[in-house]
């Protein structure tokens, strides 16, 4: 067996390894929460139950919903709670194959990347759910009882954390363009206008149409973009 031959085979070895490593921990949470799936969903639903008015609920139209549903977004909280170790398993397989500078740059990349993440969902649950459901509910027509399906609703949260988690990222997303040399951080910060208007653009297909919750993620999503060239500057001083 040539060297090279056995170069890949110990590279699909260690991948493999990582890889399990991953699915062990997420099997784990998945153990480990499954007896609070019910809890879990109800805390998940929270923002719109408690908006709801008076006399009125979730409704389930599926048989097995009910059971299915808060298993279901189990899953989804086991992976979420594992990504930092699944991050982890990825930079120890990355690692080797990285010169030092490159180490300097990419392990702060990840940890940061998972950080905002997490930041960008808990700020759609506690700030952005509350005034969007708010919205809904005290503009709906006259006579329409409102009875959300928990799988639709399950299906509308992750989306929406996802979206947001996603949004937070522009910061990393920054800094990396920055640093493969696509972007340049001097024509970043003459563009810092063109960003302003665009992040009051997203704001508006992301929130409710009132102007004080776009006016609050269009500055949000504008400090992001200025996070980014902070962090473009310390991480990318030659860009």
């Amino acid at each position: 067996m040539s060297l090279k031959t056995q170069s890949i085979i110990d590279h699909l070895l260690e991948l493999r390894k990582r890889i399990i490593n991953c699915l062990i921990t997420v099997l784990l949470f998945f153990l480990f929460l499954i007896c609070f799936s019910n809890n879990i969903y109800i805390i998940i639903a929270s923002p719109l139950i408690k908006k709801m008015p008076p006399g009125t609920s979730m409704i389930s139209t599926d048989l097995s919903a009910p059971f299915f549903v808060p298993v279901k977004l189990t899953v989804f909280v086991s992976f979420f709670l594992s990504a930092p170790i699944i991050i982890y398993q990825f930079w120890q397989f990355i690692a080797p194959a990285l010169y030092n500078n490159e180490k300097k740059i990419v392990f702060p990349i990840l940890f940061t990347s998972i950080c905002l993440f997490y930041i960008g969902v808990i700020f759609s649950y506690f700030f952005i759910l509350p005034f969007f459901f708010h919205f809904i509910i005290n503009n709906m027509p006259t006579g329409i009882k409102i009875a959300t399906d928990i799988e639709k609703y399950l299906d509308f949260i992750t989306s929406l954390f996802l979206i947001f988690g996603s949004i937070f990222e522009v910061p990393i997303v920054i800094v990396i363009l920055c640093w493969a040399k696509v972007l340049h951080l001097k024509k970043l910060k003459k563009k810092r206008s063109y960003f302003f208007l665009s992040s009051f653009i997203i704001s508006i297909f992301l929130t409710p149409p009132d102007i004080i919750s776009q006016t609050f993620l269009a500055i949000f999503i504008y400090l992001l973009f200025e996070l980014g060239i902070l962090f473009a500057y310390f991480f990318c001083k030659n860009c």
